[in-house]
C-alpha cells in the first residue's frame, strides 16, 4: 500500500477527469467480454505507413551514424525538408536553421511550449472545445484559462469580437485550430488576418494547430497561419506526420515560425529529452517528399468514408454538414442524453466506440466526435448495429455515465 504522504503535484490535481480513461475501461472490459468493438474513437489512422518511409526508415537503422544521440534542433536535413515543404505548400519562405524544429509529435511540442512560455497566473486564450493538449499544457503550467466558447451558429469559429478587452490586454497566449479537431471546422483567409490583427493589438503570442493541413477535400485549401503577412513575428504553427502519412506510433511533428519562441522550447527540450532518433527523421524527409498522387489518395478515402458515413447517418435522423476537412465528424447528440452518457451508451449497447464531446472542453457538451479510421464495410457494420439497437437521433437517453 502506497504511503498517504506520497502524493502528486498539485498541477496534476488541477486536470480534469480525462474522459477517455472511462471509455478505456469500458472498451478493455467489452473485449474481454468477446465483444468486436468497432473503435471510432480515437484519431488512430488504419492502415500502414507509406512503404517508400517505411524502407527510408530500415535504410537509415543501417547507418550506424544514426546510433547515437542526434542534434537536439534535429537534423539539418529533415529541417530543410520541413522548410521546402512549407515552401511548395504555402509559398512561405522559413530558415531551417532557426525557423523549425522537430518534435516528439506534436503533442508533445504543445505541451512543452505551454511549459517553456506561460507562468502561473498567466492568461490563456483557448477554444472550447479544443484537442486536449491545447488545456491540459496550460493547465499543467499552471495557467489561468480563458475559454473561447465555440458554437454551431458561429460555425465554430472564434468571436474575437466577444473576448472583452481586459481579458485580451492581459492575455499571453491564444491556441487555436483551423481545420479544427474536434469541431471539423475550417477558417477562411479572412479570419487568420483578423487573429493577426487582434494578437498584434493585444501582444499575445499565436499558437496554430495544423494538424489536418492535407487532408482537405472537395477542392478547398486550408490557409497557413504563416501565409499572413506578420504572423511569423507573433506566431508559431505545429504539424504532425501522424494523420497525412499513417505514422502516428511513430511519433513525428513539428514546428515553425518565430526563431525566440522555437528557441525558448528547444532550451526547454534540451534539458527533458535528446531529440528525436535520426533514423525517424530520415523516415519523415521521405514521408514530407511523397508525390501528390499519394497524398490525394488519402484524401480521397476519407472523403469517401465521409460521405458514406453521413448518409448512412442520415437515415437516422441525423443531418450533418460534409466538413471541409479534417478526419472526423462532428455528431450531435440525441436530445436530452450528455455526450458522455451517449457515448457510453452506443458502447455498451453497440460495441462502437465514438469519443463524447466533453473530452475536448465544456464546450464539446452535446456532440460525440467519430473518427473516419475503418473502411466502409466496417462503417456499415457500426451503422447497422445502432439501426438493430435502436439509435437514432431522437432515441432517449439508455445508461447513465454511472452505470
Amino acid at each position: 500500500m502506497t504511503p498517504t504522504w506520497i502524493s502528486t503535484a498539485d498541477r496534476l490535481k488541477a486536470l480534469p477527469q480525462y474522459v477517455f480513461a472511462r471509455l478505456d475501461e469500458l472498451k478493455a472490459n467489452a473485449r474481454a467480454q468477446g465483444v468486436d468493438l468497432i473503435d471510432l474513437g480515437m484519431g488512430n489512422p488504419d492502415g500502414a505507413t507509406p512503404q517508400p518511409v517505411v524502407d527510408a526508415a530500415q535504410r537509415a537503422l543501417q547507418d550506424v551514424k544514426n546510433h547515437g544521440y542526434p542534434p537536439f534542433e534535429g537534423t539539418a536535413s529533415f529541417r530543410t525538408a520541413i522548410t521546402d515543404w512549407y515552401q511548395r505548400h504555402y509559398d512561405v519562405q522559413l530558415d531551417p536553421d532557426g525557423e523549425a524544429l522537430p518534435l516528439l509529435g506534436s503533442k508533445e511540442g504543445l505541451t512543452h511550449l505551454a511549459l517553456a512560455y506561460i507562468n502561473p497566473g498567466d492568461t490563456i486564450l483557448v477554444p472550447s472545445p479544443s484537442y486536449p493538449p491545447h488545456f491540459r499544457g496550460p493547465l499543467l503550467a499552471g495557467a489561468d484559462l480563458y475559454p473561447l466558447m465555440l458554437s454551431a451558429e458561429k460555425d465554430w469559429l472564434i468571436d474575437l469580437g466577444a473576448i472583452p478587452d481586459e481579458v485580451a490586454q492581459r492575455a499571453k497566449i491564444l491556441y487555436f485550430n483551423y481545420p479544427s479537431n474536434p469541431t471539423t471546422a475550417t477558417a477562411p483567409r479572412e479570419f487568420f488576418e483578423e487573429v493577426v490583427a487582434f494578437a498584434r493589438k493585444h501582444e499575445i503570442l499565436l499558437v496554430h494547430d495544423q494538424a489536418y493541413a492535407e487532408l482537405a477535400f472537395d477542392g478547398y485549401q486550408p490557409t497557413s497561419l504563416l501565409e499572413i503577412p506578420g504572423a511569423k513575428d507573433i506566431g508559431v504553427e505545429f504539424h504532425t506526420l501522424s494523420k497525412t502519412y499513417n505514422m502516428a506510433g511513430w511519433r513525428i511533428g513539428f514546428v515553425v515560425g518565430n526563431r525566440h519562441v522555437i528557441q525558448g522550447l528547444r532550451t526547454l527540450k534540451t534539458n527533458l529529452d535528446y531529440g528525436l532518433f535520426s533514423a525517424l527523421q530520415a523516415a519523415a524527409e521521405t514521408a514530407l517528399r511523397l508525390p501528390e498522387p499519394y497524398i490525394q489518395e488519402v484524401r480521397d478515402r476519407y472523403r469517401t468514408r465521409r460521405d458514406f458515413l453521413i448518409e448512412g447517418l442520415g437515415k437516422l435522423g441525423w443531418t450533418i454538414p460534409k466538413p471541409s476537412a479534417t478526419m472526423y465528424l462532428w455528431v450531435p447528440c440525441p436530445i436530452g442524453q450528455t455526450s458522455t452518457d451517449f457515448a457510453l451508451s452506443v458502447l455498451q449497447t453497440t460495441g462502437v466506440v465514438v469519443t463524447p464531446g466533453n473530452a475536448f472542453g465544456t464546450g464539446g457538451e452535446g456532440y460525440v466526435r467519430v473518427s473516419l479510421i475503418a473502411e466502409c464495410d466496417r462503417l456499415q457494420e457500426a451503422l447497422d448495429r445502432l439501426t438493430q439497437a435502436g439509435i437514432r437521433y431522437d432515441t432517449p437517453a439508455l445508461v447513465s455515465m454511472e452505470s
